[in-house]
């Protein structure tokens, strides 16, 4: 039972360490698995046609070129997504922002995806005919609409599962009544939701900081605790506990530093007690020794 344990954790560690780069590979496998049946299905279709001029290869370019072409876009739908989450706030500006959205997306899809077939057809010997392009693109745009929305809600559904598997954090204290805390007050303790339980992470144990998109992961003991918050104001109610911007994405807890080196272009490095290895900024240099010295 225990080794079940340890292994699923690894696998879990795993890609925490690189949600992005398993994520884009888990979509290649699953639109290329799903290009294929879509490629077989149309050829199939088109065989039981004696006069069907079709040939193989090209139910396999026409499916091909809209999911290579969707996955090259995902960055960007996603950084779209990550700038306009869904919430039951400002409603209007959200439809308006995912029109347009949806909009963009459905022109980038068809222009890289008739560019790829138009190719491919060329390499062939032959011409592929898109047809006439405000009705061809209308007939797109129907599927790319249903498309944008389907990743959208996956991305939101995702983003929650995985933030309650992996245990987000919470401010407490008087964060309850206000929705934040006070300036200049740290939190001695954060909330920790994992699944259906809450426990808390002390402040002091955090050893540093890391900004990631609109969360700031806190990094405790081994494990990482994403914060939707920015690293400036997390600093800012911090920076009393002990806590000091070192890099442009990175903090660090004064009182878990064992050693500090620096190197010739006046850049650094900062050993944890734990053996975790931070870089540390020229730009935030003489700031992070100026908190260093003590009152």
């Amino acid at each position: 039972m225990g080794v079940t344990n340890d292994k699923t954790t690894s696998l879990f560690e795993r890609f925490d360490q690189r949600p992005t780069l398993y994520s884009y590979l888990l979509l290649a496998l699953y639109f290329f698995i799903n290009a294929a049946i879509n490629a077989s299905s149309v050829w199939m279709e088109h065989s039981r046609d004696s006069g069907s001029g079709l040939q193989l290869w090209e139910p396999i370019v026409w499916e091909y070129s809209s999911a290579i072409s969707t996955l090259l876009l995902f960055p960007l739908l996603f950084w779209w997504f990550n700038r306009y989450p869904l919430q039951l706030s400002s409603i209007r500006r959200q439809l308006l922002a995912h029109l347009l959205g949806s909009l963009l997306f459905s022109v980038l899809h068809v222009s890289l995806m008739v560019a790829m077939r138009e190719l491919v057809y060329h390499w062939q010997g032959g011409n592929y005919n898109f047809g006439p392009v405000m009705r061809e693109f209308f007939y797109e745009y129907r599927k790319d609409a249903w498309g944008y929305l389907s990743f959208l809600l996956g991305y939101q559904l995702v983003l929650f599962v995985y933030s309650r598997i992996k245990g987000e954090a919470h401010q407490l204290d008087n964060a309850e009544d206000s929705g934040t805390m006070p300036l200049g007050k740290a939190p001695e303790h954060f909330l920790v939701k994992k699944l259906d339980k809450e426990f808390l992470i002390r402040t002091d144990d955090i050893e540093w900081l890391e900004a990631s998109g609109n969360y700031v992961n806190l990094h405790s003991k081994g494990r990482i605790y994403p914060l939707r918050a920015t690293l400036s104001n997390t600093l800012t109610q911090l920076s009393s506990k002990g806590f000091s911007r070192i890099h442009r994405s990175l903090a660090v807890n004064h009182h878990v530093i064992d050693s500090i080196s620096y190197d010739s272009s006046g850049d650094g490095d900062i050993l944890l007690k734990s053996g975790q290895q931070l870089a540390l900024s020229r730009r935030y240099k003489d700031a992070f020794r100026a908190a260093l010295q003590p009152d």
